[in-house]
C-alpha cells in the first residue's frame, strides 16, 4: 500500500508502517514530496479565493462610518423638510439656554421652579418690551416735528436747487409746492396708513397668519417648557450615549457651555459700552433725544445690521429734525462711523473673540464668512458656532498629537 499522499509525519501513528521502510525509493519519493507541495499550494490558494469571495465588501469600522453617515443625512435632510416647524422650537431652545441660569439661581433661593420660569420669561418680555418703547419714543416725538418742518426743508431745497437748474436750462421743472403738499399728506396718515396696510396685509394672507399666531403661541410654549424640564431633559439625554463615549461627552459639553457663558458675558459688555458711547457722542454733538437713540442702537447691536441700522436711520432723522443742515448729518455719520469700527475691530475682537479663544482676526473672518454663506442668521450665530467649533477644534488637535499617526 502506498501512503505518499498522506504527510510523512503522521505515517509514524499508523501500526504496521515502518517509516524508514516503507517509504518509496529515492525517485518515487522526490515525486510524492513534489506532488505533495503542489498539493498543498493548490489547497492554499482555492482557500484563498474561497476567503475573497466570501470577504466582506466594507471593514466593519468603514460600516460603522458608513452607517453613522447615513443617519445624519437623514436627520438633515428632516430637518431641512422640517425647518418651518422647527422654527419656534430652535428659537425656544436657544432663549432658554439663555435664561436657564436665571430660572437656576432663583430655584437655589426657594423659588418654586414653575414660578421661577415665568419670571425670567416675564423679565425678558419687559426687556425687548423696553427696547420696542424706545423707538416709540423717539418716533412719536420726532413724526410730529417732521410733519411741521417739511415745508420749511423743501422750501429750503427749492432756493437752493432753483439756481442750479435754471443754469441747466431746467427752471420750474418741479413742482416744489405739490412735492410738499404729498409729503405733507402723507405723513400725516402715516400712522394710520402703515397701521391699516399691515393689518389688511395679515388678514388676506392666511399662511402668514397663522404663521404669526403659530409662533406667538408656540415660542413662549416651547419656552416654558424647555426652562422647567431643563435639568430633567439633560439627564435623560445622558442616558442615550453610549457609556464609553460618556464621559469624554460631558467633558465636551461643560467646555462648550463653558465658552458660550463667556460669549454671552462678552456680548453683554460690548452692548453695554456701545449703549454708553452712543449715548455720550450723540449729547456731546447736542443732539435732544440722545439717550433713547444711544441707549436702542448700544443694546440692538446684539442683532447684526438690525440694530446698528434702525438706530442709524433714528439718529438721521433726529438730526435732519434738529438741526436742519449739514452739520447734523455730518455728526451723525462721525458719531456712527466711529463706534462701528469701536465695535467690529476693538471691542468685540477684544471682549468676544478673547474669551471664547479666537483670534480678532479669526472673529471677523467668522462674521463675513459666516453671513456670505447663510446671510443674516449666518451673522447672528456666527461667533456662538464659531466657540463651539473652537472647543471640538481643541479636542481634535488634542486627540491628533497624542496619537500614533502623529509621533510615527
Amino acid at each position: 500500500m502506498r501512503f505518499y499522499l498522506m504527510p510523512t509525519r503522521w505515517l509514524e501513528f499508523i501500526p504496521g508502517v515502518n517509516r524508514g521502510t516503507s517509504m518509496a525509493t529515492g525517485g518515487e519519493r522526490g515525486m510524492t514530496q513534489a506532488e505533495h507541495r503542489t498539493e498543498q499550494n493548490t489547497g492554499k490558494d482555492e482557500e484563498k479565493l474561497i476567503l475573497q469571495h466570501n470577504a466582506p465588501i466594507f471593514t466593519p469600522y468603514q460600516r460603522r462610518v458608513l452607517t453613522w453617515f447615513a443617519i445624519a443625512l437623514v436627520v438633515g435632510i428632516l430637518v431641512w423638510l422640517l425647518s418651518p416647524v422647527l422654527t419656534p422650537f430652535l428659537l425656544g431652545a436657544i432663549l432658554a439656554y439663555i435664561l436657564h441660569p436665571g430660572v437656576g439661581w432663583l430655584t437655589r433661593r426657594r423659588v418654586p421652579k414653575g414660578l421661577a420660569a415665568l419670571l425670567m420669561m416675564l423679565f425678558f418680555t419687559l426687556l425687548v418690551t423696553a427696547l420696542v418703547l424706545l423707538v416709540l419714543v423717539v418716533v412719536q416725538k420726532e413724526v410730529p416735528q417732521l410733519r411741521q418742518q417739511v415745508p420749511g426743508l423743501i422750501s429750503h431745497v427749492n432756493g437752493w436747487l432753483q439756481p442750479k437748474l435754471a443754469m441747466l436750462g431746467l427752471a420750474n421743472s418741479l413742482d416744489f409746492a405739490s412735492i410738499r403738499d404729498l409729503i405733507t399728506n402723507q405723513l400725516e396718515g402715516s400712522a394710520q396708513t402703515v397701521v391699516v396696510y399691515a393689518w389688511t396685509s395679515i388678514r388676506t394672507s392666511s399662511n402668514l397668519m397663522l404663521d404669526v399666531v403659530g409662533n406667538l403661541v408656540m415660542v413662549p410654549l416651547v419656552l416654558f417648557y424647555l426652562l422647567y424640564d431643563w435639568n430633567a431633559m439633560i439627564r435623560r439625554i445622558k442616558h442615550f450615549i453610549p457609556r464609553r463615549w460618556l464621559v469624554k461627552t460631558i467633558q465636551l459639553s461643560h467646555d462648550m457651555d463653558q465658552m458660550l457663558s463667556q460669549y454671552l458675558r462678552g456680548q453683554l459688555l460690548v452692548m453695554g459700552v456701545l449703549a454708553v458711547y452712543y449715548s455720550i457722542a450723540l449729547w456731546a454733538a447736542g443732539f435732544e433725544i440722545a439717550l433713547p437713540v444711544g441707549i436702542f442702537t448700544g443694546l440692538a447691536v446684539f442683532i447684526p445690521y438690525v440694530g446698528f441700522a434702525t438706530g442709524l436711520i433714528l439718529a438721521l432723522l433726529a438730526a435732519l429734525l434738529q438741526f436742519g443742515s449739514w452739520y447734523g448729518f455730518g455728526a451723525v455719520a462721525i458719531v456712527y462711523g466711529v463706534g462701528q469700527i469701536l465695535e467690529s475691530f476693538i471691542l468685540t475682537p477684544r471682549l468676544v473673540g478673547e474669551r471664547i479663544g479666537l483670534h480678532p482676526l479669526g472673529v471677523i473672518f467668522a462674521l463675513l464668512a459666516f453671513g456670505q454663506l447663510f446671510g443674516f442668521f449666518g451673522v447672528l450665530l456666527a461667533l456662538p458656532v464659531s466657540a463651539v467649533l473652537s472647543v471640538a477644534w481643541r479636542e481634535l488637535r488634542q486627540s491628533y498629537l497624542t496619537s500614533t499617526l502623529y509621533k510615527n
